[in-house]
This record gives C-alpha cells, sequence and structure tokens, in this order.
C-alpha cells in the first residue's frame, strides 16, 4: 500500500519522468521507454489527473534553473522549435506562462514580460484541472513522451551570459527603459515590409537603406537629447537567432549590420544565435534590419543562382551571402554616415564616446575573451554575385515608386 500511495503523488510522477529524461540523453532508449510505461501503464500507474500534475511539475521545475543560466523566454521557445515537434513548443509556451504568473508583476523586467507577451504565453486553462488534460485532442501516452522529451532539450540548455534578472528578482523600475517611438518604429517596419515583399531587388535595398537612415537619425537625436540630459549611457544585449542553413555566413549578415550600427557581436555556432550588445537604439536598428535583410538575401541568393546555374550550389550559396554581408555592411555605413556627421555638433561626440565605452565594458563583462574566427570562401562566382546582388541598392532616401 506505501508504494502505491507513493506512485500516486505527481511529484512521483515528475521524478519518473525526469529519471526517462536523464535515461534518454544516456542513450539508454530501453530504460526511458520502461520509465515511461511506468507512468501510463504500469501496475500502480496514477490517475490522468495525478498523471497531468506531475507532467507539468517535471518541466516547471526545470524553468529556473534555466532562467538562471542565462536564458530568457524566445530563446528557450527558439531552441524547443528548432528540437522538438509543434506539440513540445504548445507545453513550454503554457510552462512560461505559469511560471510567469507565479511572481508578482513588479518583480519581473519589463523586457521579460514583453517577451513572454511577445509567445503569446498566457494563462488560458481553468486552474480546477491540470492544464495538460485541457488541451484539445490530447492522447496522455503521447504527452508523457513529449514531456519527457521536452525535459531532456531543457536539461542541455549550456549557460549564457545572464542580460535579463530571471522573474521573482528584478526591482521595480530597474527593468525600465528609456523606450523607441512607436511611430518610428511603425515607420521602419512598414519599409522593411514592403522591402520584402517587391519583387525588385533594386526597390527593397533602397527601402531597407531608408529604412536605416530613419532609424540613424532617430537614435542621433536619442543621443543629443541624452546629451541635454546628462544622461549615463548604458548597453544591453539581445540575441538574433538564425535559421539554417548557412548559419555561419547568416551570422556574417547581422555582424556587419551590428558593426554598422555600433553593436559587438558573439556568433554561438552550436545553439544558432548572434547575441549583440549595444545601446537599446541601435539593437533595435540592428535587429529590424537583421530580420528582414535576411530574407532578402536568402531570396536574392536563390534568384542569383538560378540565373547561374548554381542554385543547387552549397559553395555558391555560402559565397553569395558572405560577400553579400560584407557589401550590405559597407552600405549601411555609408548610410549611416550620410544620417548625421557627429562632428556638426559638438554635443554628439563626448555621448557617442560614453556609449561606445558602456558598449565595450558590457561586452567585456558578458563575454569576456572570445575567438575571432576567419571564414573562407571557395566560389567566385557566389562572391561575385553576392556583391553584385548588394551593390544593386539605390541608397538614397527617394523610394523608387512601382504603380501595379
Amino acid at each position: 500500500m506505501n508504494e502505491r500511495r507513493q506512485a500516486l503523488l505527481p511529484e512521483t510522477v515528475a521524478d519518473e519522468l525526469v529519471n526517462a529524461a536523464y535515461a534518454y540523453l544516456g542513450g539508454d532508449l530501453e530504460g526511458y521507454e520502461v520509465r515511461a510505461g511506468w507512468v501510463v501503464d504500469g501496475p500502480f500507474a496514477p490517475p490522468s489527473r495525478v498523471i497531468a500534475t506531475g507532467a507539468a511539475i517535471a518541466v516547471e521545475t526545470l524553468l529556473p534553473r534555466v532562467w538562471r543560466v542565462g536564458w530568457l523566454p524566445v530563446d528557450v521557445w527558439e531552441h524547443v522549435r528548432r528540437t522538438a515537434d509543434e506539440e513540445a513548443v504548445a507545453l513550454v509556451v503554457d510552462a512560461i506562462a505559469a511560471d510567469t504568473a507565479k511572481h508578482p508583476v513588479a518583480t519581473i523586467d519589463e523586457r521579460w514580460t514583453a517577451q513572454v507577451r511577445a509567445l503569446g504565453a498566457e494563462v488560458w486553462w481553468d486552474h480546477d484541472r491540470p492544464r495538460l488534460l485541457q488541451r484539445p485532442g490530447l492522447v496522455l501516452r503521447e504527452a508523457v513522451h513529449t514531456t519527457i522529451l521536452l525535459v531532456a532539450a531543457l536539461m542541455q540548455l549550456p549557460p549564457l551570459a545572464c542580460v535579463l534578472p530571471p522573474p521573482g528578482t528584478a526591482t521595480a523600475g530597474a527593468g525600465a527603459s528609456s523606450g523607441v517611438d512607436q511611430k518610428v518604429l511603425g515607420r521602419v517596419r512598414a519599409l522593411l515590409a514592403k522591402a520584402e515583399s517587391t519583387q525588385f531587388p533594386e526597390e527593397a535595398e533602397a527601402l531597407s537603406a531608408k529604412a536605416q537612415e530613419l532609424m540613424n537619425r532617430y537614435a542621433f537625436e536619442r543621443a543629443m537629447v541624452d546629451a541635454d540630459e546628462h544622461r549615463e549611457q548604458r548597453a544591453t544585449s539581445i540575441r538574433v537567432w538564425l535559421e539554417s542553413p548557412y548559419l555561419e555566413a547568416k551570422s556574417q549578415l547581422v555582424t556587419a549590420i551590428g558593426e554598422a550600427n555600433r553593436c559587438r557581436s558573439v556568433f554561438y555556432s552550436r545553439l544558432g544565435f548572434v547575441a549583440l550588445v549595444g545601446e537599446e537604439t541601435d539593437l533595435r536598428i540592428t535587429e529590424l534590419l537583421a530580420t528582414s535583410l535576411l530574407v532578402q538575401a536568402t531570396r536574392a541568393m536563390v534568384v542569383e543562382g538560378q540565373r547561374a546555374g548554381s542554385s543547387r550550389s552549397k559553395s555558391f550559396r555560402h559565397a553569395f551571402l558572405i560577400a553579400y554581408a560584407i557589401r550590405v555592411g559597407e552600405r549601411l555605413a555609408e548610410t549611416s554616415a550620410r544620417a548625421l556627421d557627429p562632428a556638426s555638433d559638438a554635443r554628439l561626440l563626448p555621448v557617442l564616446a560614453d556609449r561606445s565605452e558602456a558598449v565595450e565594458r558590457t561586452f567585456d563583462e558578458l563575454f569576456g575573451e572570445t575567438i575571432k574566427k576567419h571564414i573562407s570562401v571557395s566560389n567566385g562566382a557566389g562572391i561575385l554575385a553576392g556583391r553584385a546582388a548588394a551593390e544593386r541598392a539605390d541608397l538614397t532616401l527617394e523610394r523608387r515608386a512601382v504603380d501595379a
């Protein structure tokens, strides 16, 4: 009887699921199957309510550890969607919502809350029943296996640089930022959306350049306000996740965009993201442009590959993206220089110098020593095509109208 009562506890189920995850990670597939089967079909298998509660405990117990080693809600979502199925993604989003709801709002950093909101992570379930049992079309056996694989994925997450305080540890106002003008962001997003939708490469790149120039003008205006109000310059960090394939080449494009916007970067090749350090506005410029230009670069790569008869060549595509990144970086730097000359206003130089120092200091605190990696390319046609695709940009403020 004692053994049966123990088996009925949700915590016991959670322990068995974690042990099954350990077995899975250790390559003991038989042990994994046995433990998973014990939970659902064993002689002392508990009711579905207990199983579902235990599954939630197994995941939610791991999240605080994940937060402590530097992972953020969006990072976890990005990693799980790359390594597991849609059901695992849904389970981890619900776990993030449940974890967030445990903490007073005042103890959650505003940027953390924004990420949770962006994921659509909210409490949708009734609290009188385990949320797992409220999921439409649930098959409990499959849900148990999915939970084990999700737990295994979370257990493998390596430490990252901590850029935000975990829920429950933030102090009121500590995470508040000066904010970026939403009207400016709206105009930039509209320009980039048009750039992504047009079938004309020259127009796409001109629109992207206009977005860059608009954000740079805004960044310099913000810098002058900081100078007038004697604000301390600060830097923070964000992560830009990349889609396979050609992660290394795509990271070069993000890095080039960041450098043109006064940001430093580190590429996590095994995980698939670029960490950027910079002032808030500069980071937003880089993030918006990177998201759009990665789409544009991929589309241009396919078009040029078809023209060259090398659309399926990995060496062509790799070389194309590297050359594209280099030239786009050069042209964005030129656009940034045209936005406003810092020497034209004596107030700007000290602020920009303080920002640069803040970026360097924050970068060193987060990442310490990094290794510079040189990338080689072997496809001359890809280099020429990539540079030509970036060179076609008409980097002016004038948009080329395309009438239907």
